[in-house]
């Protein structure tokens, strides 16, 4: 009989989203929140700075206009959070919700030039708000560059009002 390996100490196994932190009733952002957390499970890299007791869980909550990454290990020993400011990711974020926004628009009756345009400017937003989340995180979690942008969409996913 043969033991199944434990999974790395560096990555997330699962992840929660706070229930009174998402906004309900967008298909898009639903979307784009479960296949984040698919993707992350499916491959990801993160490390809590100074512990060397993962896999970790990952809880994610905003709370009075601040992230909290509310991390523990598996199985459970003690839980820690983590508390970003949302104000130096909101600039990029607004921009990001207004493009994604066009894109949803234009999937529908754009010529596929456009659209394909207007996918471009997402992702090089997308690139910008995860280069500065994984910024942020530096000095308490390190994730990989994949990490950063899931865990971006996420975030934006759980902060998206509209």
């Amino acid at each position: 009989m043969s033991e199944t390996p434990d999974p790395p100490r560096g990555r997330l196994v699962a992840i929660t989203l706070d229930e009174s932190s998402i906004a309900r009733g967008n298909t898009n952002t639903e979307h784009e929140r479960e296949v984040a957390i698919y993707d992350i499970l499916d491959a990801n890299s993160f490390v809590v700075e100074g512990r060397d007791d993962g896999p970790y869980t990952l809880k994610l909550a905003i709370v009075e206009d601040r992230l909290h990454f509310i991390v523990d290990t598996e199985p459970a020993s003690g839980e820690h959070t983590f508390m970003l400011s949302l104000s130096p990711l909101k600039r990029v974020m607004k921009d990001y919700f207004i493009v994604c926004d066009s894109y949803y628009k234009a999937i529908r009756t754009a010529p596929p030039s456009r659209i394909q345009a207007i996918d471009m400017g997402r992702r090089g937003l997308h690139d910008d708000g995860s280069r500065q989340l994984a910024e942020r995180l530096k000095g308490k979690i390190e994730v990989d560059h994949d990490t950063a942008r899931r865990l971006f969409t996420l975030i934006c996913a759980l902060h998206w009002k509209g």
